[in-house]
């Protein structure tokens, strides 16, 4: 999405917002932008950025061909700030938002205005949070801040309130399934990738990756084992699952697919198939684990890998997220 016609056709309310105050000079300082994987985030806030700092934009849109546009988009504009979380602490830390804290008090390399874009917000810890907090109760004119996450609850709610919350509406997954099959993907692929993402790079690439091939088997063994060898679960997580899913990301991607798999089975129980996006519908596999676990256990399941994702992105130990979410299962 290079412009705000194109952030239209998929976010027509989110673009209609943010372009309204761009033409009426009323940026805000601060945006939350919420909306799951794929639906945008990135994008918006590159392309705030441009109307933000463009020398020549028409209207509400950025001309993508000025200096400031380019640098934008190849990453080095001096003013335009991106903090991501820690990739070891997985989440963001204080001293990003102290080093953040000391750019700003010098003045502009180009201009007076200043941006930064905090992305996934949700991993602030407290301590960032706070210091955070400082800037947007002292808000600097020229400055505006731009915080992505995929939950705006997990926000505190004294950031909240400070910024204008966007929130980005998920893309319709049969559409983007359309899209799959009619670029070339497999039909069984897309059915999955469609629930999984709505992500079009991120689809194909997991379809072609080795390591998404056996995060699905690794994913139906578990849950398999949950009916087959109960006693052996704890063991299959220690030294199978953990050892795999490595990061929080992957971490939080295993859960996925194991939502999407109890989804089946409860599809299969409502007589739902057609939604049925990880078993094949009349195969004995699903048609055993619908004996197994009853509707009620398969609404209690789905709850409580909710509960585990959140867990994951409050930074808990993903082991101790797995161990007790086994339990809950078990139960």
């Amino acid at each position: 999405m290079k412009t705000w016609s194109e952030v239209a056709e998929i976010q027509p309310l989110a673009s209609r917002i943010i372009t309204n105050s761009i033409i009426k000079d009323r940026i805000s300082h601060a945006y939350l932008i919420q909306g799951a994987r794929g639906t945008g985030k990135n994008p918006i806030a590159l392309l705030l950025a441009k109307t933000v700092f463009c020398t020549n934009k028409t209207a509400s849109e950025p001309c993508l061909e000025c200096n400031a546009c380019k640098r934008i988009e190849s990453g080095n504009h001096p003013d335009l700030h991106w903090i991501e979380p820690d990739p070891d602490r997985q989440s963001i830390r204080k001293e990003q938002i102290d080093h953040l804290q000391k750019e700003f008090n010098y003045s502009g390399m180009e201009s007076n205005k200043k941006v930064y874009v905090i992305s996934d917000a949700d991993t602030l810890t407290v301590n960032a949070a706070n210091r955070i907090l400082k800037f947007l109760e002292e808000p600097s004119k020229e400055t505006t801040a731009i915080m992505l996450t995929d939950n705006s609850q997990s926000i505190i709610s004294t950031i909240r309130s400070r910024c204008q919350v966007i929130d980005l509406k998920p893309l319709n997954p049969e559409a983007f399934r359309t899209q799959l099959i009619d670029s070339g993907m497999a039909e069984r692929d897309a059915l999955l990738m469609s629930a999984l993402t709505n992500n079009f790079d991120d689809a194909f690439s997991w379809t072609a990756d080795e390591w998404f091939a056996q995060s699905r088997k690794l994913m139906i063994q578990l849950i398999e084992m949950f009916s087959r060898n109960p006693n052996e679960v704890f063991l299959f997580i220690h030294s199978k699952w953990m050892p795999h899913f490595k990061d929080r990301k992957q971490q939080e991607q295993g859960l996925d697919l194991m939502l999407l798999a109890f989804k089946d089975i409860l599809y299969f129980h409502i007589g739902k198939q057609d939604g049925m996006a990880v078993f094949q519908q009349d195969g004995d596999q699903i048609e055993n684990l619908s004996m197994f676990f009853s509707q009620g256990q398969l609404l209690d399941i789905l709850n409580k890998l909710l509960e585990a994702k959140r867990k994951l992105k409050q930074n808990v130990n993903p082991t101790l997220v797995m161990e007790q979410l086994a339990v809950q299962i078990q139960r």
